[in-house]
């Protein structure tokens, strides 16, 4: 396979990417090549990453445990302090119990093939993230996809399918990571509770956002049971690294047993687990600075909606730009660049659709907001 041939074909479709790699810590700005940009493509909505709570945190660990783990979760990679955090995951997510991962991609991968097989059937939002769709792909149980959103085509599907396998699993995000956008987590509640179905939530961009911090649950005020599964990460909002699933005892138990993605992992440093124990404290602590993020969303979609871009006043930071074209979408974040904003350019196969994927933070001031609305006015012309 001829792979400098590949890479030819993606030049010509404007596909090709290239990885621009920071000169420092995360934050309201970034500096890449010696150049500061206000940073609007960091999933850290919270602006916790360089917080120096968590950064204290995970400090005080590497010199209580030094930085590798040195062996998997089941073997001898783990400390108190990885126990600790799916102990205090486990109640911040009103569940049971909780498990860790070494991000949300194994958190998908690991456990949606773990807990499912040949006898189970999947339901599938059409617009769920790749971790889902690969950890899917990876199961033996029969897939569905339903139409993004559409519960009415959800419940379709479900009834045709009552030739039964032995347990069903809807499985959506909460808040859509490339979109922005909401789903229904109540009535899919609902849905599932009337046909006897697993709920499966990826709660990644909606931890730390929606329900004081909580997620989608708390957000729509559904109480978990033993037929909701919670998915999220440490790595967005937490500004830390890892993946979790919290759900039932039985269900956290079973996957330590079955998840690939964990048993045949290095588990994280104890450093990480520090700092994602201290960024939930720190969450519960200070719901002021979720009402600051949520001031700045509402403020940015204003702004953008006065320019006259189609946006939605979700309540989410992930805020897209949808174009015409990739060659429009590269010529808009250039500009951008040239005006000292980075908001890279999202490209098939990642979307269907091309787009600007703006990312708000409590981090970000109100000139910052003013400054990218005006930029991406200028931008479009």
């Amino acid at each position: 396979m001829d792979y400098y041939d590949k890479i030819e074909e993606l030049k010509r479709q404007d596909l090709l990417r290239s990885v621009k790699d920071r000169d420092c810590r995360t934050g309201r700005t970034i500096t890449i090549a010696g150049r500061e940009f206000l940073n609007f493509s960091s999933n850290d909505y919270l602006g916790l990453a360089s917080n120096p709570v968590i950064v204290r945190a995970a400090q005080n660990a590497l010199m209580d445990f030094g930085h590798g783990a040195g062996a998997s979760r089941l073997l001898s990679g783990g400390t108190s302090l990885h126990a600790m955090l799916e102990d205090k995951t486990a109640s911040f997510k009103g569940a049971d119990k909780a498990v860790m991962f070494n991000s949300g991609y194994a958190a998908n991968t690991g456990a949606i093939p773990a807990l499912t097989d040949a006898h189970c059937a999947i339901f599938s939002d059409a617009l769920n993230h790749a971790s889902i769709v690969d950890g899917c792909k990876l199961s033996a149980a029969k897939k569905y996809i339903y139409k993004h959103n559409d519960l009415n085509h959800l419940e379709t599907l479900l009834r045709k399918s009552q030739n039964p396998p032995t347990n069903t699993f809807v499985i959506t995000e909460s808040v859509f990571s490339m979109d922005g956008d909401v789903a229904d987590i109540y009535n899919l509640h609902m849905l599932c509770r009337k046909y006897d179905t697993v709920l499966y939530i990826d709660d990644a961009h909606a931890t730390g956002v929606l329900g004081n911090g909580k997620g989608a649950l708390a957000h729509f005020n559904v109480t978990p049971d033993n037929n909701i599964i919670q998915m999220g990460t440490y790595s967005k909002s937490l500004g830390s690294v890892g993946g979790f699933v919290a759900a039932s005892e039985a269900v956290i138990d079973y996957l330590f047993n079955t998840a690939r993605s964990l048993i045949y992992s290095t588990a994280l440093p104890a450093s990480a687990a520090a700092a994602s124990l201290a960024a939930i404290d720190y969450v519960v602590a200070h719901p002021e600075l979720i009402s600051r993020l949520r001031g700045n969303i509402t403020a940015c979609r204003r702004m953008l909606l006065s320019k006259e871009f189609s946006v939605s006043m979700d309540l989410t930071p992930i805020i897209p730009i949808v174009l015409d074209s990739t060659v429009e979408t590269l010529r808009i974040s250039g500009r951008l660049l040239d005006s000292g904003i980075y908001v890279p350019a999202i490209r098939p196969p990642t979307v269907k659709t091309p787009r600007l994927r703006i990312s708000i933070s409590a981090s970000h001031e109100q000139a910052d907001i003013a400054h990218l609305a005006n930029a991406l006015a200028e931008a479009r012309k």
